[in-house]
């Protein structure tokens, strides 16, 4: 129905996803609307307008039937009242869920309350009928006009209810999927905040670095490269999301992290990366002093031992000398980098010359360690041959406990060891033994034994 001038209408409408455009009642509900007043009290105000002694009363069931059709309007306009308002309040939360949660669930909920929106247009429409269709205001309304209306009222409130029922329990189920979202969008200021004082505090890292005369430029290359993240960050969620924000904001509080860690670090690096020069830089000139003694150990070895037994230490002077060589070139280089403050390069450069020193060192000492067991085992070739034997004994009787015959997979090894170690023995007869291939066997056959007994506990191990 349309509006008198100067008679407000009473009648409620439905929220701007079920309102047509209209003239009078429907102006007047938007403008209380942006005015701030509740619905329900505009409609009181316009109620009283409409009762200023404009209205001509009739006694008897007419009156009668009208004050219920009146009453069951008053009902249906509360029910769509607060549909209305729990249609808002729970667009709300779903667009609270889409902000933060694109998962299946999140967009079954959208799709599940677009389908209960549709609904409610449905019941508001046949609501707004029912009272366009129905004016209890007019003067001689006939009883049974009332009636009808009351009725058509009563099934509009029934319909509005049975909504807002479904509504409630629909907004029940978006629990779980709003306390998550809820979560997440409670944890972004804060995430935000953190990297914004994470990029502070590793730029104040860089400037206390800077002051001790060190560059970190790598370092303030790594946090120029943060800046569009920030202003990203700055931008909000609004503009990129509130997932992709969150992301964001914990890569950049984790990089800034990693970035002033670091500088904090360089002062320490430096100095360690100093102490290494100078310890790797004496370490060569010692390593150059051992090699010159490898010569006198070869000529020995070559005057009271056969060739198998030092032929495969001829090259170690001159390799070592080589060695010694490039580690003082690469630790120049080293240097170098260092006063670059080239980090990464002075740290591996120092890598390959503690590499080239410790072959280096391995080599000289295996010379003078060859010489030595040499020596023992001419001198008392027995001692080896008495612990090779213990080893056998002691493999053999772990072996046999807890059982009459040893099992086959321990006896062979075993056995083939007590062959090889006599066939060992038996090469130190002659003139010019081969001490080196005595030794090289003694050692297979010990190890044999201590193969066999790790096999025996592992089994035993297992098995109890």
């Amino acid at each position: 129905m349309t509006a008198t001038p100067g008679t407000p209408s009473t009648q409620p409408y439905p929220p701007p996803s079920t309102a047509r455009a209209r003239s009078g009642p429907t102006v007047l509900r938007d403008t209380l609307t942006l005015m701030g007043l509740p619905l329900l009290a505009a409609l009181g105000v316009s109620a009283a307008f409409a009762g200023g002694g404009t209205r001509r009363w009739f006694g008897g069931r007419s009156e009668s039937q009208r004050a219920e059709a009146q009453s069951a309007k008053d009902a249906a306009a509360a029910a769509f009242y607060e549909l209305d308002s729990a249609q808002r309040d729970l667009r709300i939360s779903i667009e609270t869920i889409t902000a933060v949660d694109d998962s299946p669930a999140a967009r079954r909920a959208v799709a599940d309350f677009d389908a209960l929106g549709r609904r409610i247009d449905e019941v508001s429409q046949r609501y707004i009928q029912a009272v366009d269709a129905h004016d209890l205001d007019r003067d001689g309304l006939e009883a049974a006009a009332a009636a009808r209306a009351r009725t058509e009222l009563t099934a509009a409130r029934d319909e509005l209810v049975a909504v807002k029922q479904e509504l409630d329990r629909f907004g029940s189920s978006l629990g779980p999927l709003l306390g998550t979202a809820e979560t997440r969008l409670a944890r972004l200021a804060p995430a935000v905040e953190r990297a914004r004082q994470s990029l502070l505090a590793a730029s104040n890292a860089l400037d206390a670095v800077r002051e001790k005369g060190l560059a970190a430029d790598d370092l303030a290359a790594r946090l120029a490269a943060l800046s569009p993240e920030l202003t990203r960050l700055n931008q909000g969620a609004g503009q990129h999301g509130v997932t992709p924000t969150l992301e964001r904001a914990e890569r950049v509080q984790r990089e800034a992290g990693a970035i002033r860690a670091e500088a904090e670090r360089l002062p320490e690096k430096a100095a360690e990366i100093d102490h290494r020069l100078v310890s790797l830089r004496t370490r060569a000139q010692a390593l150059t002093t051992r090699a010159e003694q490898v010569d006198p150990v070869l000529s020995e070895l070559r005057r009271r031992f056969v060739a198998a037994c030092w032929q495969d230490l001829q090259q170690v002077p001159q390799q070592a000398a080589e060695n010694v060589r490039q580690a003082e070139r690469k630790l120049r280089e080293a240097q170098t980098a260092r006063d670059a403050q080239r980090w990464p390069d002075a740290t591996s450069l120092l890598s390959t010359v503690r590499a080239l020193l410790n072959t280096t060192d391995d080599a000289v000492s295996a010379a003078g360690e060859r010489l030595r067991r040499l020596n023992a085992v001419q001198k008392d070739p027995q001692a080896e041959i008495e612990r090779s034997r213990f080893a056998i004994r002691d493999a053999q009787r772990l072996a046999m406990t807890g059982r009459t015959t040893p099992d086959p997979r321990h006896a062979r090894p075993l056995d083939d060891a007590v062959a090889r170690l006599e066939r060992a023995i038996g090469t130190l007869e002659g003139r010019h033994p081969d001490y080196w291939h005595f030794l090289t066997e003694t050692d297979a056959v010990r190890q044999a034994a201590a193969r066999v007994v790790s096999q025996i506990r592992e089994e035993r191990g297992t098995t109890h």
